[in-house]
């Protein structure tokens, strides 16, 4: 039971973190003009990855200090699923 548990939330992680990533690279295409947010498909897939790590996000960009035009909370939220991940691979070792 705790193993199918630690190995559900492992995947969550994994897609919340290519969901930055992906987030990360469709902002640099939008900000370089390779892609056009005009576009419905581009405006939808922005909308929805937006939409679902705005709830994540924000949280991190309220604890961190304003630096700019740079967001590092993207990297602060990988960094921290990061920990999580391998706090539970250490419970799920010791619990073996």
């Amino acid at each position: 039971m705790l193993f199918a548990l630690i190995q559900i939330v492992d995947l969550l992680i994994s897609v919340i973190t290519w969901l930055v990533i992906a987030q990360f690279v469709l902002s640099l295409l939008i900000a370089f003009n390779v892609v056009n947010t005009h576009s419905e498909f581009v405006a939808a897939v922005w909308k929805g990855i937006n939409g679902l790590l705005e709830p994540l996000l924000r949280p991190v960009r309220r604890i961190m200090p304003d630096t700019g035009a740079i967001d590092f909370s993207p990297m602060v939220l990988i960094v921290g699923l990061t920990v999580v991940r391998l706090l539970l691979e250490g419970a799920l070792r010791s619990a073996m």
